[in-house]
């Protein structure tokens, strides 16, 4: 189930998250090659609410379905770092549906002007592996 949240509340781990946002600004498209080899075309959108903004990296077809001055809802929407900087995404599994309701925007807090550090833990244990640690269990 994903949560109601707001921009300034995105952190490089949020997942499953829905916002309401407002376009402020699409930029052309680049063409980029993924792993596989194969083109798509990608575009960073600044998206806003009132406490904040943030670049949201759309792809191929989604691109077309956002114009500047549209407010929509993200569904499902998830957040990663791109050179060290906040890019909120759909994804394979997240949506994005046109809303009728206002957004006031705030400019003043793009959050993905802040700097974060690449290495972010995917995986912890949860329990304790004392071998790891260099101790022996008796």
């Amino acid at each position: 189930m994903s949560e109601i949240k707001k921009i300034e509340e995105l952190n490089p781990a949020s997942r499953s998250v829905d916002l309401l946002v407002k376009v402020l600004e699409v930029n052309p498209p680049r063409e980029v090659s993924t792993k596989d080899g194969s083109q798509h075309r990608v575009a960073e959108v600044l998206v806003g609410d009132s406490t904040g903004c943030v670049l949201m990296s759309l792809w191929d077809s989604d691109i077309e379905k956002v114009q500047a001055g549209q407010s929509f809802w993200i569904r499902n929407g998830y957040v990663s770092l791109f050179r060290g900087n906040i890019r909120l995404n759909t994804g394979r599994y997240g949506t994005i549906e046109p809303s009728e309701e206002d957004v006031a925007a705030n400019t003043e807090n793009n959050i993905s002007n802040r700097s974060y550090d690449q290495k972010i833990p995917k995986f912890r244990p949860l329990f304790h592996d004392d071998s790891r640690r260099g101790r022996r269990r008796r």
